[in-house]
């Protein structure tokens, strides 16, 4: 596992080059005490490993900007891509001016996975008001737009990221929102990929294949499901099938959870295969809750099965 004797460690992402996986995460210092200050004092640590048990920590690959800068206050979370001449990173960024309180999406670029520099002041595109909720906090407690993953469809760059709806139940406009680009570098926002869901939002959002058939997963906190008597009352890791592709639209009435509250923000992972061993994606997850409080650590591999469109985790 990853389990850091000075960091707490949470949200994470991977990407594979070669043989290695690499393993980008929030990261905060446990000299801060309290856990929940963590959000708010977070960098982007990395980490590479070809077994995703053993880890070898590399140096962080991203923090907050020097101030005034839209995101100087917090970098969270993001997915790292290979494109056609370099490595990109999709972030989270949050500013002081604006008490941490409006998410935007930024862009670094990497010739090596390593050093990693902003494009331009690094940022990428921000919600589009004709179709995302922007900030009220009678409503909601921030403007979410943040958690992008991004994905190659029919020649086009989508990022999905974290969103909310302008209008409907407060515990329901959580949704999938999309910007386009055809370079990684210019976007533009588009609708969003789902209307009301059971969920105020559907954090750290993935889309992966498989078996021949494509799911959306998501996280989703306590607090931010609605009353009992939805399907996504408990919080942990859901599943949903897509009736088509990878853009959706997902059949919600198959919605299922994969891993509850004592693990959070899982990832299917394929790990580097073998002449002997074929490649078949295990669960990492990070731990929410151990016996001293919050975790913050990342999971060993967990074994994955797809039945009739279902996906089940064993949790290590």
């Amino acid at each position: 596992m990853l389990r850091l004797a000075d960091r707490w460690v949470w949200d994470f992402w991977c990407v594979a080059d070669g043989a290695d996986v690499h393993l980008f995460y929030l990261q905060a210092d446990r000299a801060l005490g309290d856990a929940d200050q963590r959000h708010w004092n977070s960098s982007i640590g990395h980490a590479v490993s070809r077994d995703l048990r053993g880890w070898t920590v590399l140096p962080d690959a991203l923090a907050p900007s020097p101030g005034p800068a839209w995101d100087d206050y917090t970098v969270w979370t993001g997915n790292v891509v290979r494109g056609p001449d370099r490595w990109h990173l999709l972030y989270t960024g949050t500013s002081r001016a604006e008490s941490g309180l409006v998410q935007r999406v930024g862009h670094a670029v990497s010739d090596d996975l390593i050093a990693w520099e902003r494009v331009g002041d690094g940022r990428a595109f921000e919600l589009d008001d004709r179709w995302y909720e922007t900030l009220d906090t009678s409503i909601w407690h921030d403007q979410a737009w943040r958690d992008p993953v991004v994905v190659h469809v029919d020649g086009v760059w989508n990022a999905l990221v974290t969103a909310r709806l302008p209008t409907g139940e407060r515990s329901e406009r959580g949704t999938i929102g999309r910007a386009t680009s055809p370079d990684l570098t210019t976007w533009e926002v588009r609708p969003p990929l789902s209307g009301p869901t059971p969920f105020g939002h559907l954090e750290i959002p993935d889309v992966i294949e498989l078996d021949g058939r494509w799911f959306l997963l998501f996280s989703s906190a306590r607090g931010s499901v609605p009353a009992e008597g939805h399907a996504g009352t408990d919080p942990g890791t859901y599943v949903v099938p897509s009736t088509a592709g990878p853009l959706g639209p997902w059949d919600w009435d198959r919605l299922h959870l994969i891993l509850d509250e004592g693990w959070y923000g899982a990832k299917l992972v394929t790990p580097p295969s073998s002449t002997d061993r074929p490649a078949r994606p295990v669960a990492l997850a990070w731990r929410e809750h151990d016996d001293h409080g919050f975790g913050g650590w990342i999971s060993d591999p967990m074994a994955v099965h797809v039945t009739d469109g279902r996906i089940t985790v064993t949790p290590t």
